[in-house]
């Protein structure tokens, strides 16, 4: 933009009352280096350098010139009333375009440092003819991926696939837009949403609904139970990639790209992180997330239990007193920071009590050789082979108190390789387990 239009927008403020400097050009400090302090606006910046392929200074630019086109357009929008029929911006985002319906606005539009163009539509003309289409959106042929409103050539835009260019055509008629207000577009698009795979949340298969229990490197894990190898869900988008059940109660769940695991689990409100899959000893105390019943908590009873369902025996599972009740399954169950297991099913409710048993994770990452998502440590792949305990991180020898297979219970203390450690979270030890190799176990006292 040159200084003409930054003249033309300071005479804007005085003559039609702008509160807002709406020039499209930089402010003169748009070319100083972000502060410590703009942190969040550097991070932005980059992301736009990258994204778009310009140079972060560019960035800065353009985004200078995008706010101040969006203070033009609220404002002009306000003044044209029914002439204003929508706005945009070049391919660089510093012009600003202002369509309207009446050329006699024009000067008004320059004055505010953007160029008028002349349309036969209304912005609201096009909404109302959107409108119409929306009506009808549960009648729209499965080809029609989507539809909207073109500000640019002051039409509305029906996106058709391969094929379906004529059933959409017929589609918008039968809505009522008239055929000079549509076009119909090719488009290889197949819209799904996108979601964050977070534990205890629900997810749907067939006419079914389970919970998530934990993010795993490429999709999430679940009970066997609620679908078998090669069944579809949906929230999130994925395909069963292995179950087991009867026998077992486990499953894995492929994600379609696009969705993305978190190492969290919804507590129903808020989220609690996920740090590791570190067995916790009989008594614990454990909380299970799912997606009927919310966040529920209670203590490990036994290990090891096999139990009998109409479908048939499941072995290897882990009895509690915490309650679940339909929907619940497959959800996350956590002691601590560390994911313990799956429900798998049991008896009762949350209103009377229950028992309710798990499916221990550990068996289901090592069965379809997963990775858990845990916080701090994104993993890279979806697929893990076993790696075997790292040497201590102490110069020191080897020695003192600790020793494995033993139960170290919360605030125990215990020394090795000539320093002191605290429980941090009860477990029992196991070898490689040494206070140094495992953080997220022990701290220096």
């Amino acid at each position: 933009m040159n200084r003409k239009i930054l003249a033309a927008a300071a005479a804007a403020i005085t003559g039609a009352g702008l509160v807002t400097a709406i020039a499209l050009t930089p402010s003169a400090s748009a070319g100083q280096q972000a502060t410590a302090g703009d942190q969040a606006q550097s991070e932005m910046l980059a992301a736009m350098a990258r994204d778009l392929k310009i140079s972060p200074e560019q960035a800065k630019i353009r985004l200078a010139s995008e706010q101040r086109a969006a203070v033009a357009d609220t404002t002009l929008k306000k003044q044209l009333g029914t002439s204003y029929a929508g706005s945009w911006l070049d391919g660089s985002g510093t012009t600003l375009t202002v369509a309207v319906t009446d050329a006699a606005v024009g000067d008004l539009v320059r004055a505010a440092g953007a160029t008028p163009k002349t349309v036969a539509r209304s912005a609201a003309d096009l909404d109302a003819a959107k409108l119409r289409l929306d009506a009808k959106s549960t009648q729209a042929p499965k080809t029609v991926p989507g539809w909207y409103t073109d500000v640019t050539t002051n039409s509305i835009v029906v996106l058709a696939n391969a094929g379906g260019e004529t059933a959409a055509k017929s589609w918008a008629a039968a809505a009522g837009v008239p055929a000079g207000l549509f076009r119909v577009e090719a488009s290889t698009e197949q819209p799904r949403p996108l979601i964050d795979i977070i534990g205890g949340n629900a997810y749907t298969f067939g006419s079914g609904r389970c919970s998530i229990g934990f993010a795993v490197e490429g999709g999430f894990v679940t009970a066997g139970h609620c679908g078998t190898t090669g069944t579809r869900t949906s929230n999130p988008s994925g395909t069963v990639a292995g179950s087991s059940f009867p026998g077992n109660d486990y499953a894995w769940v492929r994600a379609d790209a696009g969705n993305t695991p978190r190492p969290l689990v919804n507590r129903y409100p808020g989220t609690v992180p996920v740090a590791g899959s570190t067995e916790a000893p009989v008594n614990s105390s454990v909380c299970r997330s799912g997606s009927t019943t919310g966040w529920r908590c209670g203590t490990i009873l036994q290990k090891n239990t096999s139990v009998t369902y109409p479908e048939g025996t499941i072995t290897g599972l882990t009895r509690t007193n915490a309650c679940a009740e339909p929907g619940d399954s497959g959800g996350s169950w956590l002691t601590g920071d560390q994911a313990q297991g799956v429900t798998s099913g049991g008896s009762g409710n949350c209103t009377s009590g229950g028992t309710i048993y798990f499916q221990p994770v550990s068996e289901i990452l090592s069965v379809y050789n997963l990775r858990l998502t845990v916080s701090g440590n994104p993993p890279s792949s979806t697929t893990t082979t076993p790696t075997t305990p790292t040497s201590p991180t102490t110069s020191n020898p080897p020695g003192g108190t600790w020793a494995p297979y033993t139960y170290y219970g919360s605030g125990a203390t215990a020394t090795y390789g000539g320093s002191n450690y605290r429980v941090i979270q009860p477990h029992t030890s196991m070898p490689g387990w040494e206070p140094p190799n495992v953080p997220a176990l022990w701290e220096l006292a």
